[in-house]
């Protein structure tokens, strides 16, 4: 669900304009190899996708659940 909200937003924000992802870490859940749940999974998924992402530029903030600001390029 995340990605589909991401591809959506990446439509309404303008260059330069950010976008605020809460949640990335998932409890720390997401670096963890043995979890394999399909929210975590899903997670996991994202925020590989947003690491190879070139429409963006992006910095993970590793407090509370975790949150990723996205720059749009």
């Amino acid at each position: 669900m995340y990605q589909e909200y991401f591809e959506l937003l990446l439509q309404l924000v303008r260059v330069g304009g950010l976008i605020v992802v809460d949640n990335v870490l998932w409890h720390g859940r997401v670096s963890d190899p043995l979890v394999n749940d399909s929210k975590t999974l899903s997670i996991r998924n994202f925020n590989e996708n947003l690491m190879k992402d070139n429409r963006v530029n992006i910095s993970m903030v590793p407090i509370g659940d975790g949150v990723t600001i996205c720059r749009k390029r």
